[in-house]
């Protein structure tokens, strides 16, 4: 994930998944592969649990290398396929055997990223995902004056809401933790979702509806939406939704201000950074 923020690299396996079309299977296969191993070893390998993995690698890879004219549809179908089964886990979970339920979500998740960026950004080269490293000064002051927007919005609206708990000074050691906890989030939570829903939702939206502030809240209420099912509070969480609404708006804009998907990635770990380690 981090490494094909490279654009050398990108332009690299773009330039090899040419020269044979049918090497774009690879990449499913072994993510399939490597479901199958897991499952093996967690003993929890079964038919259903054999043939899920590889509908789920296979289904978007098929519609994005059918999708020869670009359209939009098909390719919002893809992207479905990839992030849907991880909102509905409990679904996916009755096909596998309980041991198997932990490992199967950890790899679908990582299975998600790495098969988007692949048929996306490498495979058809989506115009717009900007998923590069920084290129201007802009993309490290746009998350700082996103993140300053956000706290003045979100930290007053949550406690109205009863979403954040009080503020609380952390501990020494807890201070010691804060830039392990910001780089885990920043690279396990905030640019896989930078990536599902600003470089490829809200980019993919605003090519087809213009990019105006009416498609960034449209994306940002998806953004929200898929908060809907995420605790602690009561399900469906609208109080989550409303501040990830908001939020999904701040990131939106970051994202369309700045050369770089990273910019929206910082504010978005940034606010979850605050949010974990001062108000719970």
């Amino acid at each position: 994930m981090l490494a094909l923020l490279s654009r050398f690299l990108q332009a690299s396996l773009r330039e090899w998944l040419q020269r044979r079309g049918w090497r774009i299977w690879a990449g499913p296969m072994l993510l399939a592969a490597g479901f199958w191993i897991a499952l093996y070893q967690a003993r929890a390998a079964s038919l259903p649990a054999l043939i899920l993995p590889a509908v789920y690698v296979a289904l978007p890879t098929l519609l994005v290398v059918l999708n020869r004219h670009r359209a939009p549809a098909l390719d919002f179908l893809a992207i479905l396929g990839l992030w849907l089964p991880l909102e509905f886990p409990a679904v996916i979970g009755r096909m596998i055997p309980p041991g198997g339920h932990r490992i199967a979500y950890e790899i679908a998740q990582g299975a998600a990223v790495t098969l988007a960026l692949v048929l996306f950004l490498v495979y058809r080269n989506l115009e717009g995902m900007k998923y590069n490293f920084f290129t201007t000064r802009r993309d490290l002051t746009n998350p700082l004056l996103g993140f300053a927007g956000a706290a003045l919005l979100l930290i007053p609206l949550g406690h109205g809401l009863g979403f954040l708990g009080p503020f609380r000074i952390p501990a020494g050691s807890e201070v010691a933790e804060l830039a392990p906890t910001f780089a885990a989030i920043l690279v396990g939570v905030a640019l896989p979702e930078e990536l599902l829903f600003r470089s490829l939702i809200q980019n993919r939206l605003m090519q087809c509806l213009g990019e105006s502030n009416r498609t960034l809240l449209v994306a940002a209420l998806i953004f929200g939406a898929a908060h809907l099912n995420n605790g602690p509070q009561p399900l469906p969480n609208w109080r989550y939704m409303i501040l990830a609404t908001i939020a999904g708006f701040i990131y939106g804009k970051v994202f369309q201000k700045s050369s770089s998907v990273l910019s929206s990635a910082l504010v978005h770990a940034l606010v979850n950074t605050v949010r974990r380690v001062f108000f719970l």
